[in-house]
């Protein structure tokens, strides 16, 4: 891993970011106390982080932000342990990267495990309009994994997780996972028209090239649900909505015809355990992967808050209200009050404390109202 001058220019600790095809480090002086944003977004890919002239206390303060926000850095760091013999968030980095780290996404790390298989580790971080956010949403990541996990175990369809017993520092948000071939489509499934769908709707009267009845208006039920895929486009670039003929051009026919049906077989199996329990499931997105056999498999995450949208089915009122248990939340700030022009090339600005107090409540909500019961932490 390339090493930075670790020479401070200012008084307080200094990070040093180690970033895709170069052969040196951005150094970054902050005050510990102050660290509220990675030095990542869309279009920065980080690779490694070396921490110099921290003192033991201000390392800790670093290091605990960083595992919230961002597993699966490569770090180096004076203090892996302090005196007392007590190991800090540092050690806990340190250890972390003896792991191979083989992908990194958006939300998610995943890193090479013994038996070919992957050990993938959801993090706090959320993304909205295809920029991962400065501001993590604490516990996040747990309830992505863990309401994925109750999912699985509901869904009559062959998924990629194969244990949830991982190390210490990644309970409750990692799990042990096949190795497939992912196919590179963002398979959407989608029972009512809200979205990009409706913006579509409103110039053409179709989504993804399907039409529609007239006079439908944001948050009505669709007369049945609809494949919309997507292409999968890497960090920083935007997904685009494509129809069913450009999947099967690039996918070929056989293979297209599996991942709509399997996408409606889920969506429907899953939106009526979701309307038993109060909730409408506007719409999700799955991923799949294929084993050497050729055989689909669902794998990524599934039926989550950052995956899907959530609806009160008391209160939804189709062309009015359209309260959530997802992200949509902190998409609405962003676009209506943040003051951010999404058409801009800037990036959002941090979200405010109320913000990801709010959205953080969302997601434990939405856990709750599915699963029956509260999530419970450590």
């Amino acid at each position: 891993m390339p090493v930075a001058d670790s020479q401070a220019t200012t008084g307080g600790p200094m990070i040093a970011m180690v970033r895709r095809g170069t052969n040196s480090a951005a150094n970054v002086s902050v005050n510990a106390a102050e660290i509220a944003k990675p030095q990542a977004n869309k279009r920065r890919r980080t690779l490694g982080l070396l921490i110099a002239n921290v003192d033991p206390d201000s390392c800790d303060v670093i290091c605990n932000w960083v595992l919230q926000f961002s597993h699966g850095l490569r770090v180096e760091c004076p203090f892996a342990l302090q005196s007392s013999g007590v190991e800090t968030g540092m050690g806990r980095l340190a250890r972390m990267s003896d792991l191979e780290l083989i992908h990194a996404g958006k939300v998610r790390r995943l890193y090479a495990w013994p038996e070919d298989r992957i050990l993938m580790v959801a993090t706090d971080a959320i993304s909205a309009f295809d920029f991962v956010l400065d501001t993590p949403i604490p516990d996040k990541g747990t309830v992505l994994t863990q309401l994925s996990q109750w999912w699985f175990n509901q869904i009559d369809y062959s998924n990629h997780v194969i244990s949830t017993e991982v190390p210490v520092e990644f309970a409750g948000r990692g799990v042990i996972v096949e190795k497939l071939e992912m196919v590179p489509v963002e398979c959407i499934a989608r029972g009512y028209l809200t979205g990009s769908g409706w913006l579509e709707y409103q110039k053409s009267q179709t989504v993804c090239g399907i039409p529609l009845p007239a006079g439908l208006v944001d948050g009505d039920k669709l007369p049945e649900p609809i494949f919309t895929p997507s292409t999968k486009a890497d960090i920083g670039e935007h997904d685009e909505n494509v129809d069913f003929a450009t999947i099967v051009a690039s996918e070929g026919e056989e293979l297209a015809a599996q991942l709509r049906d399997a996408t409606l077989q889920i969506y429907s199996q899953a939106a009526d355990l979701a309307a038993a329990r109060g909730i409408i499931l506007a719409d999700t997105k799955f991923e799949f992967g294929l084993r050497a056999d050729g055989t689909l498999v669902l794998a990524d995450e599934v039926l989550t808050p950052d995956s899907s949208r959530f609806w009160d089915a008391q209160t939804w009122q189709p062309g009015k209200s359209l309260p959530s248990f997802d992200k949509q939340y902190v998409r609405d700030w962003l676009s209506k009050e943040s003051g951010w022009d999404k058409a801009s090339d800037t990036p959002p600005p941090a979200l405010p404390a109320e913000i990801v107090a709010a959205t953080r409540a969302r997601y434990f909500e939405a856990y709750r109202r599915l699963v029956g019961e509260d999530l419970l932490l450590g």
